[in-house]
């Protein structure tokens, strides 16, 4: 496994070891022990989730408030832009935001720290995002910053329609206005 820092320290990229031939290719999703190795952090994660989203769709910007989920994300079929934004108001980075392409092809996978708000944009026909959480779904605690806040101004890339948001995403808050993290 290769980590490939991002513009937030606590953001990375991880990169899986591929192995390819002309019947297909293998890769170790995820390791426990490599994960933490690498990324110097001692997480477990309790959680998986699936979701099948059609091009345009854009998930997020979504957290908890309390029960705090760290996340490590991937494409398993397609292609999102994705998109963690530090919404912890003590770190140097608030309000600061990292995108990147992940998908079927690079194989990439994203750790969003718990601290974090998170979200995506399908830019194939539709994509299959999976993600590892380091806590369980308390709906509850759910709060969505808007994806077009201009304070954030998270450049995200045309995915040949207009974005298609849930009505809970449709309410996100700007960040000036939401509940963050101290």
């Amino acid at each position: 496994m290769k980590i490939v820092p991002t513009a937030i320290p606590e953001v990375v990229i991880v990169e899986p070891k591929v192995f390819g031939d002309a019947r297909g290719f293998f890769f170790e999703s995820f390791n426990q022990k490599a994960f933490d190795e690498a990324t110097g952090t001692s997480y477990q994660f309790v959680q998986d989730n699936h979701s099948r989203s059609a091009r345009g769709v854009l998930r997020g910007l979504h957290y908890q408030i309390q029960q705090p989920q760290g996340k490590l994300v991937r494409v398993a079929r397609g292609a999102v832009f994705d998109v963690a934004v530090d919404i912890r108001r003590s770190s140097p980075t608030f309000g600061r935001w990292v995108g990147v392409e992940l998908s079927e092809d690079n194989q990439r996978q994203l750790w969003v720290p718990p601290g974090f708000a998170h979200g995506f944009l399908v830019l194939s026909d539709s994509a299959d995002f999976l993600y590892k959480t380091t806590d369980y779904y308390a709906p509850q605690f759910e709060r969505s910053i808007a994806w077009n806040d201009p304070t954030l101004a998270v450049r995200w890339p045309d995915a040949g329609v207009p974005p298609v948001l849930s009505g809970k995403d449709q309410l996100g808050q700007a960040l000036g206005e939401a509940d963050v993290f101290a």
